[in-house]
């Protein structure tokens, strides 16, 4: 019996990451397989078609209400001297007078990361995995108040305020030479409602989120977290919810980030 146990999930593993391998080439999955070994949680995300963003909401059975609403603002030079160098500097203003901000890496080798920062409680390594793409990053994450934003967003207070020592440090060492915070503008901001759910036919909460753009464009988006051990069983499981909510599965690149810096981009060039 315990033969057999063992034996079924070691095909249930296999048929796992077959399953995901669908998605990517073997290059790929080399590449995927090395990222999971450094990363400490996988993010799987799929961008739902405007088409059926309504339907999709209805289908999972989400209530809209209890939806909340953030604020997100990136800064970067007028070039976007960070966005080409893969920095991301955020601050985001959540319900309820909070707000957080993140220095970004992403692209990332997580074999690069000094091992002291590892250690960080406000330091993770996070892989992405979608339909035909993936990215690893690492974020250092800060704490502030929803009025220090807009204070520092209105020119107000220094931006450099609004993140610790720490990830002032972490920024410092990253972005390119000769670009101080001080030579940042704002970007935003750009709208979004976060939801977080728990399905009755998927044995983990998903997030789904709808970011709003000034141009009147959207994204919807729906992810699950999982640890590295459990990516490719994941996947499979996750692909069969969607798949049982009718919700399609598209390749697409555009993630919520690089759809805010593109539209940030031309308007700066108009």
């Amino acid at each position: 019996m315990k033969a057999t146990k063992k034996a079924k999930s070691k095909q249930t593993k296999v048929t796992a990451q077959n399953a995901s391998s669908s998605y990517f080439s073997d290059e790929q999955m080399a590449k995927i397989l090395k990222l999971l070994k450094g990363s400490g949680s996988i993010e799987i995300k799929v961008v739902v078609p405007v088409p059926t963003h309504r339907a999709t909401i209805e289908s999972i059975g989400l209530d809209p209400v209890e939806a909340q609403p953030r604020q997100a603002y990136f800064f970067d030079t007028t070039d976007f001297a960070l966005n080409k160098a893969g920095v991301v500097v955020r601050a985001r203003r959540i319900q309820g007078g909070r707000a957080d901000t993140v220095i970004k890496l992403r692209p990332v080798d997580p074999n690069t990361i000094d091992r002291n920062l590892r250690r960080s409680d406000s330091f993770k390594v996070e892989l992405d995995l979608m339909p035909g793409g993936f990215v690893c990053s690492a974020s250092l994450k800060g704490r502030c108040t929803g009025q220090e934003v807009l204070d520092a967003t209105a020119g107000q207070a220094p931006l450099r305020s609004l993140f610790s020592k720490e990830q002032r440090a972490y920024y410092a060492k990253h972005a390119p030479a000769r670009v101080s915070m001080e030579s940042l503008v704002t970007l935003g901001p750009t709208y979004l409602l976060k939801a977080k759910h728990i399905p009755k036919n998927f044995n983990r909460g998903i997030v789904v989120e709808m970011w709003l753009y000034p141009d009147g464009s959207r994204i919807l988006e729906i992810s699950t977290k999982c640890l590295p051990e459990a990516a490719f069983q994941t996947g499979v499981e996750f692909k069969a919810y969607l798949a049982n909510c009718g919700i399609p599965i598209v390749e697409s690149d555009q993630t919520k980030t690089k759809a805010a810096m593109e539209y940030f981009k031309a308007k700066l060039e108009s």
